[in-house]
């Protein structure tokens, strides 16, 4: 037999072994699509969290889970996600639990607001979600306590907050008589015993409230976010810090049948990614609050002015009131309060006694004094 013929023969023996082969090869698993929506407006950076999720999930699941993240409005209203996740008119939503203190006021505590609950940081707080069984809390409060086919995850330190913006100074409590602000969750009626007259308002209807004399005063984020937002053209007086969020932390939430279809690697991509959004849009959303900071007082004057501390101490009075009352006739608001209690009772005074305060190192390399002076001695050069 000629060498030509005897390779072709090889050849066609060996596709004919190769052909079963390649058809018994499985098929690629079929991307998996979702549509998920915020509470928050497109421009802000709270909608960048949204966004570095998503990225970071398409990229974990080598692009089977893809995620579309809508910005408030582009399905249902800001405040319906939960309801809507519930339905499963969307898959899931970006927002804060503390938005759902009409269902239940134990939904605040799964935002560590107000307070840090018991003076808590982010950091507290995570330790007592992921080692001290605030997870399986928070998937029952959704589940068991309001019903609802949701689970959630932390995804978004959005905090420390400023008190807020007002139209003329306040040097005290008394200075809060009367006026109206816009403040959502359980932080309105706190503020509400305060003296305070409270408009629950979505992001992006504060301006145009404010522009109508709807309302004298807001509370939205503080730096970067109240920026975007346009609130140093509104009001020139800002004050911080505030206790309502010191350490409030937003949520993913995701219609529980949605979760149930990933794949049980794709559930772990899903919590890998939130805990690194976390960490990752946390430090970045610092320098951009820096920034803000800056431009604020330059381009727009505005005053940059501490909270009296009469009014931090009559928040936290007022918040371990309703706290106290709540628990009295919240079974489930009482466990998880008294969990928190317990977890914060170890870590918080332990911290205070390891970690230096921040300002010692701070006004050692950047002492205020400095800086409040430097201003003069350019102008007294010219």
């Amino acid at each position: 037999m000629f060498a030509p013929m005897k390779t072709a023969i090889a050849i066609a023996a060996a596709a004919s072994f190769a052909l079963p082969a390649l058809a018994q090869q499985p098929a690629a698993p079929a991307v998996k699509n979702f549509k998920f929506q915020s509470t928050w407006p497109a421009s802000l950076t709270l909608q960048d969290n949204f966004r570095f999720f998503v990225d970071r999930v398409d990229k974990l699941t080598a692009g089977q889970v893809k995620i579309e993240a809508l910005a408030a409005g582009q399905i249902v209203p800001p405040f319906e996600i939960l309801d809507a996740t519930h339905k499963k008119v969307i898959d899931g939503g970006h927002g804060v639990s503390y938005y759902w203190v009409g269902k239940n006021k134990a939904a605040t505590l799964f935002s560590n607001t107000p307070a840090g609950i018991a003076g808590m940081d982010h950091m507290d707080w995570m330790g007592w979600i992921y080692e001290g069984g605030g997870l399986d809390m928070w998937w029952d409060f959704y589940q068991k306590e309001l019903k609802l086919n949701v689970i959630a995850f932390p995804i978004l330190p959005s905090s420390p907050q400023a008190l807020g913006w007002f139209k003329r100074p306040i040097k005290n409590l008394a200075d809060f008589k009367g006026l109206k602000c816009r403040q959502t969750g359980i932080v309105a009626e706190v503020y509400q015993r305060m003296g305070m007259q409270t408009v629950n308002l979505p992001g992006g209807e504060i301006v145009p409230s404010a522009q109508r004399g709807v309302i004298d005063c807001a509370e939205w984020v503080g730096g970067i976010e109240d920026l975007r937002l346009g609130l140093p053209q509104v009001w020139k007086y800002h004050y911080t810090p505030g206790m309502h969020e010191s350490a409030s932390i937003g949520e993913l939430i995701i219609n529980g049948d949605v979760w149930k279809s990933l794949s049980a690697q794709q559930q772990e991509a899903v919590r890998s990614a939130t805990t690194e959004t976390f960490v990752r849009w946390g430090v970045k959303w610092q320098k951009q609050n820096a920034d803000a900071i800056e431009e604020m007082k330059t381009k727009h004057g505005t005053q940059l002015l501490r909270t009296p501390p009469e009014i931090l101490i009559a928040f936290f009075k007022a918040w371990d009131e309703i706290a106290k009352e709540e628990s009295a006739k919240n079974p489930f608001f009482k466990k998880v309060l008294e969990s928190q209690r317990e977890w914060a009772a170890k870590v918080v005074p332990a911290k205070r006694f390891m970690f230096p305060p921040y300002s010692f190192a701070a006004n050692y390399y950047w002492p205020e004094e400095a800086r409040k002076k430097a201003p003069a001695k350019a102008e007294a050069k010219k």
